[in-house]
């Protein structure tokens, strides 16, 4: 769906109640509802997420984002004082440098160390401040023995988003059953709700189940700033498409199947590649800072699964790039009379259209 309207940031405000932000995930994960909007007519249907196989169909595919999240939020101390230092990786740079967010920043300076474990005078890990970004980014590298990724499990924390008030008792909620590649700040969270149980009834069923790889950055959560959204500039995310995925998913659109989306990073790399390749996929690997909103030509993805987003945010303008504005406000709408659970640990919806 195409809109040729120019919308302003208010366009994509709605009125959610602080009571139906999930807190915590279900205790099964499959179980969460499930909105089924269909995109051409605006009707929806309320649903459960394990009927997501009455809506797929034999020579479909599903993707999914396998990224695995790093248990990123560092707790430290300043050598100096002993005052404590609040460290969130973002993203590697290069070795073992890493753009951070450090907390408090203005006690940060270039130059200064930050030290990991319970013993200051011992430290497991330290790390230097060997450069500045804006917002409170700093440039850290890290000094340890060992491998950096086993020390991260040991030191440190799941960086829940910021609307998440209570504490992860299983840290392994906060990732996919098929997350396996290290390197996102945050679960690609429509994927929450799949379980090995109903992805094999998905391929029983004739239905191919995909991977491919993105890495959620922050900026996921970063808001928009601009009222007119033209003016937003998107944070850049790594995808990963091997061939073996991009051959398996040209096939099925070329035997009439449909592409069907887990989540808006299986969508955002999706389309950055067939907007790359006219239509087609490939293996292929980079950075992505793709801005999906309406009036864009969709390339490859024909229906998707996404949980409810944030209001005026980057990912409710995505989902109304294919639904057309009030289809995806009226649905959310719906969501918030009937009481749908909304955000990282909320329900789901399964979007869908006539091809």
């Amino acid at each position: 769906m195409t809109e040729e309207q120019h919308y302003q940031l208010s366009d994509f405000d709605y009125d959610l109640p602080e009571s139906l932000i999930a807190q915590t995930p279900l205790k099964q994960r499959d179980s969460s509802r499930l909105l089924v909007l269909d995109a051409d007519t605006g009707s929806y249907e309320d649903k459960h997420f394990y009927d997501i196989l009455d809506y797929v169909a034999p020579g479909d595919a599903i993707v999914m984002n396998n990224s695995r999240v790093l248990p990123a939020r560092l707790h430290g101390a300043r050598p100096e004082t002993g005052g404590h230092a609040e460290v969130l990786l973002l993203r590697q740079d290069h070795g073992d440098v890493w753009e951070t967010l450090v907390k408090p920043a203005k006690k940060s300076p270039v130059g200064s160390t930050i030290v990991f474990g319970d013993d200051i005078d011992n430290p497991i890990m330290t790390a230097t401040i060997v450069g500045e970004l804006e917002h409170g980014g700093r440039y850290i590298e890290f000094h340890y023995e060992g491998i950096f990724m086993e020390l991260l499990e040991q030191l440190g924390e799941m960086p829940l988003p910021p609307y998440i008030k209570e504490k992860l008792a299983d840290q392994e909620r906060y990732q996919t059953v098929y997350s396996k590649v290290e390197g996102s700040a945050a679960a690609p969270t429509a994927g929450l709700h799949w379980t090995p149980e109903l992805l094999d009834k998905i391929r029983q069923k004739g239905v191919k189940t995909v991977e491919l790889t993105l890495h959620v950055g922050l900026g996921t959560f970063r808001p928009v700033e601009e009222e007119n959204i033209e003016d937003h500039k998107m944070h850049s995310e790594f995808y990963q498409l091997s061939q073996e995925a991009a051959d398996t998913l040209n096939e099925v659109h070329e035997y009439g199947g449909r592409i069907i989306a887990t989540g808006t990073t299986s969508i955002r790399t999706l389309e950055t590649i067939g907007s790359k390749f006219d239509g087609h996929l490939q293996a292929d690997s980079g950075w992505t800072d793709i801005f999906i909103k309406p009036g864009y030509h969709w390339t490859m993805v024909d229906a998707f699964i996404t949980n409810f987003h944030l209001p005026k945010s980057t990912l409710v303008m995505l989902v109304a790039a294919f639904t057309g504005r009030e289809n995806i406000l009226n649905a959310y709408q719906h969501a918030v009379n009937d009481k749908y659970r909304f955000f990282s640990f909320g329900d789901a919806m399964f979007i869908k259209r006539e091809r």
